[in-house]
């Protein structure tokens, strides 16, 4: 399969375009050249320095690619998701956007953004989402700013809105990993909350999780992507090494709205399965972050 990443150097990209060619799919990474990473052999790199953020154009290589399938991993919005739909409708066959688990009403009720009382359970791929857009635009430093622009429901809706490409939505959790989350304040940051949820996944295994859904005949729809299980901090702190990472005393923040997916779809109908265990990305992550 041919298969085109946008952003394929970041954080969780990277490992995507190492499996994608590791599967022996023919892959081409497009970016701006940002963000350095030692690419596969093989793998067809395009870089645009004059890019900027959001992207809303391609050069056209990116066409000359021919790529089937298009895995957008830095769309943060609608304008760029936008731009993508537009340009590779009717070039390939589908498009597959990495967003977020802050999509769901249960973010804005944990950030207080959004009154209301507290969603129970986990969050199934068709729980409420956010009615309060723009969550992170009180912290943005002009309208210029990503957080002033960001927006991943309307990037969804977005990728969802052409039937002459058809969009896949992978609803990503807190990754973790070198390189990003190393010294997983995620966790040690509110031990201080020692039953909240918050749905993790390590690097590696987000990654694998992405290139089912990109690769598999009969992917379709939105995903939501982490653990089987969302563990408390509790839990997670009983596998970990202890720290004096300071504690996160914000009183912004609702931890009795546990952020805890339900990942049950990806697994039963496209046979997702983690290929890193719980203790190993830990390892991995934390010995990364001290060397």
């Amino acid at each position: 399969m041919r298969v085109l990443v946008i952003g394929g150097t970041g954080f969780i990209s990277k490992h995507i375009v190492r499996q994608l060619a590791n599967q022996d799919h023919v892959v081409a990474a497009f970016h701006r050249g940002h963000t350095k990473a030692t690419l596969p052999e093989g793998v067809l790199e395009m870089i645009d320095s004059e890019s900027v953020m959001p992207i809303q154009r391609f050069p056209a290589q990116v066409f000359s690619f021919r790529p089937e399938v298009v895995i957008h991993t830095v769309a943060m919005g609608a304008d760029d998701a936008q731009a993508a739909v537009h340009t590779f409708a009717g070039r390939a066959g589908r498009l597959v956007l990495l967003s977020s688990g802050d999509v769901y009403r249960a973010y804005g009720r944990f950030t207080q953004l959004e009154p209301g009382p507290i969603d129970e359970g986990l969050l199934p791929e068709d729980a409420p989402l956010r009615t309060k857009l723009y969550p992170y635009r009180r912290q943005a430093s002009s309208c210029e700013a990503l957080q002033y622009w960001y927006e991943k429901i309307l990037a969804e809706r977005a990728v969802l809105s052409d039937p002459a490409l058809p969009g896949t939505i992978l609803r990503l959790p807190k990754v973790y990993g070198p390189d990003g989350n190393e010294d997983l304040a995620t966790i040690y940051r509110y031990r201080n909350h020692p039953d909240w949820r918050w749905t993790h996944g390590f690097v590696e295994n987000v990654a694998a999780a992405v290139v089912l859904v990109a690769t598999h005949p009969l992917a379709g729809g939105i995903y939501n992507v982490g653990e089987a299980y969302t563990p408390t901090i509790a839990e997670r702190l009983a596998k970990l090494p202890l720290s004096t990472m300071e504690l996160d005393l914000t009183d912004q923040l609702d931890f009795a709205q546990n952020m805890a997916y339900d990942t049950s779809r990806i697994r039963v109908e496209l046979g997702y399965r983690e290929t890193v265990s719980e203790e190993e990305g830990f390892l991995r992550t934390l010995h990364a972050g001290s060397g």
